[in-house]
This record gives structure tokens, C-alpha cells and sequence, in this order.
């Protein structure tokens, strides 16, 4: 059984490698974007309450955000473990979330924080292209595709997404910065933290990520 919440910027790979780890290790995947869906799907009381907010475009309160992690780490199959992905995203949410599994008994065995050079996820983030038709990702440092501007699969025109755009992905890596260093230096005080080199190949990163689990 382990108890894990899973950290890093845009375009570290963290969604790929908790998708991955989560089957390594027979854990749930608990990501937010999920978490809030189901909550709302099933119309919980913390779920109509937390669809109020976002149908108003407005940013889900800590309280509400806590009650539905809470909610969700209650269910029986998060008895042999988790992996947290998403939250929390503060020192607020981190204390909050500390409280929260002492009172389901429950602690976190470790963080991991996937990193990589800032130089580096500038490319991957810029450098992505998707195809307007089949929706395949490309990358024009990494993964290019065989005729610029075209689809392997499909034929169909590859685009960059407006979010992929060099102002926009470094306003989005200096959000997430400031944001999370005090999150970082939070849980590297508590002895929690793991730090992984996510500048490697998928297969690579997983096998450091378990290895820092004793695994």
C-alpha cells in the first residue's frame, strides 16, 4: 500500500507517468479535472456546489475542493493506496489535505516532482502541432511528422494550439512556479519529496519514480 501525490510543470509528462504508475502499482489515479467530474455527474451535494461556481466561471473554493478530495479518498478502493494528482496546488490545500487524512487515518508515504529544464519544456510546449482532422499530436523537435505541416495518419493540417504559444506557455511555467515553489519547499522540509529527472525517456522516468519507492 502507498500513498502518493504526484507534482510538475506543463509538459513534464506527469499525466503520462501517473497513468502508468497508477497500473505498476494497482493504485487509483485520483487527478482533480476527474475528481470534479464525477462529483458532478453523481450530483453530490459537494458536486451541485462546486458546479455553481464553475458554471459561473468562477475558481472552486478551497473548502469545497478539500471536501470532494476527502470524499473521494473515503471510497473504499483508495484503502490500498492513491496517487494524487492536481491538488493540492497551495500550501493552504497542502495543510488542509494534511488534516484531512488524519482524520481518515491515512498519511502520505511520498512526492514525487517531476523536473525538467525550463528550456526544455519551452520546446516540448512550443513545439507541438495537432492535426486538425484525427486530433494526432506531433512535435517539431521530437516527433516530427514525415511532411511539414501534415499528418501521418490522416493527411489532415497540423496547427499549434493557442495555448502553445512562447508567451503563453512561459506565463503558464511562471504561474505554476511562483505557484508551486512554496508547495515544493513545504513537502522537502516534511522529508517527502522526489525529485525526478523527467528529461528521459517515459520507461526511464518510471523506473526512477519506483526506484525512489523502494520498488
Amino acid at each position: 500500500m502507498v500513498n502518493l501525490l504526484i507534482m510538475g510543470p506543463p509538459g513534464a509528462g506527469k499525466g503520462t507517468q501517473a497513468e502508468v504508475l497508477t497500473k505498476e502499482l494497482a493504485i487509483p489515479h485520483i487527478s482533480t479535472g476527474d475528481m470534479f467530474r464525477a462529483a458532478v455527474k453523481e450530483g453530490t451535494p459537494l458536486g451541485k456546489k462546486a458546479k455553481e461556481y464553475m458554471d459561473r466561471g468562477e475558481l472552486v473554493p478551497d473548502e469545497v475542493v478539500v471536501g470532494m478530495v476527502r470524499e473521494r479518498l473515503s471510497k473504499p478502493d483508495c484503502g490500498k493506496g492513491f496517487l494524487l494528482d492536481g491538488f493540492p496546488r497551495t500550501v493552504a490545500q497542502a495543510e488542509a489535505l494534511d488534516q484531512t487524512l488524519r482524520e481518515l487515518n491515512m498519511e502520505l508515504d511520498a512526492v514525487i516532482n517531476v523536473a525538467v529544464p525550463r528550456e526544455r519544456l519551452m520546446q516540448r510546449l512550443t513545439g507541438r502541432r495537432v492535426c486538425r482532422n484525427c486530433g494526432a499530436n506531433y512535435n517539431i523537435w521530437f516527433n516530427k511528422p514525415k511532411e511539414e505541416g501534415k499528418c501521418d495518419q490522416c493527411g489532415g493540417e497540423l496547427y499549434q494550439r493557442s495555448d502553445d504559444t512562447e508567451a503563453t506557455v512561459a506565463n503558464r511555467l511562471d504561474v505554476y512556479e511562483a505557484q508551486t515553489r512554496p508547495l515544493i519547499e513545504y513537502y522537502e522540509r516534511r522529508g517527502l519529496l522526489k525529485n525526478i529527472n523527467g528529461d528521459q525517456e517515459i520507461k526511464a522516468v518510471l523506473a526512477d519514480i519506483l526506484r525512489s519507492l523502494g520498488r
